[in-house]
């Protein structure tokens, strides 16, 4: 099955939106956690949860590239 760049680049898109509101909801419910160990292992997965939007943002731009012929054959 091949993915063509520019449903790649909505893919990302919406899998990246998912992971900034994920993480942007964990950063919310930081303030509330009393347990420095529970807030320690909240915040590595909120960091993690940015990980995976900025990974995906980042190969939405590069598909975004290639459909505009900047980066690679758009074919």
């Amino acid at each position: 099955m091949m993915i063509s760049a520019k449903i790649a680049v909505w893919m990302c898109a919406v899998f990246a939106l998912f992971c900034f509101g994920y993480a942007l909801t964990g950063f919310s419910a930081l303030g509330t956690l009393t347990d420095e160990a529970e807030r320690e292992a909240s915040r590595g997965y909120v960091y993690f949860w940015m990980f995976l939007a900025t990974v995906a943002t980042v190969f939405g731009v590069l598909s975004w590239m290639i459909t505009k012929g900047k980066f690679g054959d758009p074919e």
